[in-house]
């Protein structure tokens, strides 16, 4: 099992680069974000997972070692294969991925190219106790707000902006004090989800009476 390589990128392309190990030209695939670090002629290092199969070997590289474990995570779904764990990475920091799979979200991963609303739901269903946000309840200073920055983050990743995502949080946590105090990530994602669908129900009502 080859889990990393060191060595000179002598090839980068839109879906793969090829590093040159020891006089050997190893090809890895990757996400646009891990590729777009890679730059001809100069060292990279690269964490990898190799997939094989009966007529062919693949080499999968990240520049974060948490990357490939969510992408390893996600290949333990029934109908995920490695190019769609690929787009979910390519579109979603892992964080986001953990926090959407605990909180239910299959929103998030419907968003991405190749996966329908039942291979959705199959993911948070089968990832639910598998992909756990680093931010666990208690895990917190007393008193301390980091939560939110996680909460943020992961509202970001999965595309509202920074204001909007801001706003939702508050209001949530406004209507319901209690769960701030147990810093539940997953839970409070869940309640700003549910709070920005209700707001935009009520805007679209809004312009129907318009």
């Amino acid at each position: 099992m080859i889990s990393s390589l060191r060595g000179t990128v002598s090839h980068v392309d839109l879906h793969c680069a090829v590093l040159d190990v020891n006089g050997f030209g190893m090809q890895v695939q990757g996400t646009p974000q891990t590729l777009s670090t890679l730059r001809v002629g100069a060292e990279a290092y690269v964490f990898t997972a190799m997939i094989v199969r009966e007529d062919s070997m693949t080499l999968f590289g990240f520049t974060e070692i948490d990357q490939r474990q969510v992408f390893e995570t996600l290949l333990a779904v029934s109908g995920v294969g490695p190019r769609l764990a690929l787009a979910v990475l390519a579109m979603y920091e892992p964080e986001a991925i953990r926090v959407a799979a605990a909180s239910g979200d299959d929103k998030a991963f419907s968003k991405v190219p190749g996966i329908g609303p039942k291979g959705a739901r199959r993911i948070v269903l089968e990832l639910a106790d598998k992909l756990v946000p680093r931010q666990t309840p208690g895990s917190s200073p007393a008193g301390g707000r980091a939560w939110q920055d996680q909460v943020l983050t992961a509202m970001v990743g999965l595309g509202w902006s920074e204001r909007d995502a801001g706003a939702a949080i508050d209001a949530a946590t406004a209507e319901a004090p209690e769960i701030t105090a147990t810093a539940d990530v997953a839970q409070i994602l869940k309640l700003t989800l549910r709070r920005l669908g209700q707001d935009g129900a009520r805007q679209s009502a809004r312009s129907r009476v318009g």
